[in-house]
């Protein structure tokens, strides 16, 4: 502007009025802030540490770490850094009973769904090894993942019965149409203790929509980026992942927040007890 108004010789009212411009843009400097190159660093240390996680995420730690940012100010820096954001979960679907009943379950409570399932992977040997996978449908909270070479129905009572000490009975327990899951065993011992067994529909896997989300997450962001050299070392890695799933990472559909911050464990003792054997 300033060389278009001595060139041309012209009033700086004109010049903006010609170039449609407002007279304060030449008043006022832009200016960057000047902790945004620590804000940039702060991002970048973040996406490299939780390589998943989008700019809202992302906005929610810096906030935990105390920086005062809004989630636009993150997403132009994050969209500047060449970085991307992940894929959106699918959505959820209806639900069966084991009466043969449909019903479209929807968790309304802390306590009122809780879903499991079963996760592969491999050591770095080649052998597989199984994770039963539990999660409080409604706060998002995983209550345990037992791992090991193979898992039973017996292993799914026995998983399930601290929760359901520690927390009380669920008003429904929900899985997949697997063996281990409706075995006789596992549907008597969940209708002795007081609970409702639901399951879906077969060839249905987005029908267990909670679960299967915190599935697709732990393979993300946990067993794609990790060698397991043995069992011991699996346990105690996806044990940690665990409490830093419910203690530390932000959820989106919690307001990004977690499920049970450590104040919250510390207040009502209500920890999951670890699961490693």
């Amino acid at each position: 502007m300033e060389h278009v108004i001595a060139k041309y010789g012209v009033s700086e009212r004109l010049a903006c009025r010609v170039l449609g411009q407002h007279r304060s843009t030449q008043r006022k400097i832009p200016k960057k802030p000047e902790d945004e190159a620590a804000l940039t660093a702060d991002i970048i240390a973040l996406a490299t540490q939780y390589g998943r996680y989008g700019y809202r995420r992302i906005t929610a730690l810096l906030r935990e770490a105390g920086w005062l940012v809004n989630k636009k100010w993150v997403e132009r820096i994050w969209r500047r850094e060449g970085l991307k954001v992940p894929q959106k979960q699918p959505k959820t679907g209806r639900l069966w009973l084991n009466d043969g009943s449909c019903i479209r379950l929807r968790p309304e409570y802390a306590n009122h769904v809780w879903s499991y399932d079963f996760v592969e992977d491999r050591t770095h040997d080649g052998r597989k090894f199984r994770m039963l996978n539990v999660i409080d449908a409604f706060t998002r909270e995983c209550l345990a993942i037992r791992v090991n070479r193979k898992l039973k129905a017996v292993d799914v009572i026995d998983v399930l019965s601290d929760p359901f000490i520690l927390r009380g009975i669920p008003g429904y327990v929900r899985s997949d149409n697997g063996p281990e899951f409706v075995a006789k065993a596992v549907r008597e011992w969940i209708t002795i203790v007081g609970a409702r067994a639901a399951y879906i529909e077969p060839g249905s896997p987005w029908e267990n929509g909670y679960c299967q989300s915190f599935n697709s997450k732990l393979r993300d962001e946990l067993l794609k980026g990790e060698i397991f050299y043995a069992l011991e070392e699996a346990k105690v890695i996806i044990e940690n992942w665990r409490r830093h799933y419910n203690t530390v990472r932000p959820h989106s559909s919690l307001g990004y927040r977690p499920p049970a911050p450590e104040v919250l464990l510390s207040a009502s003792k209500l920890a999951p007890r670890p699961t490693l054997n």
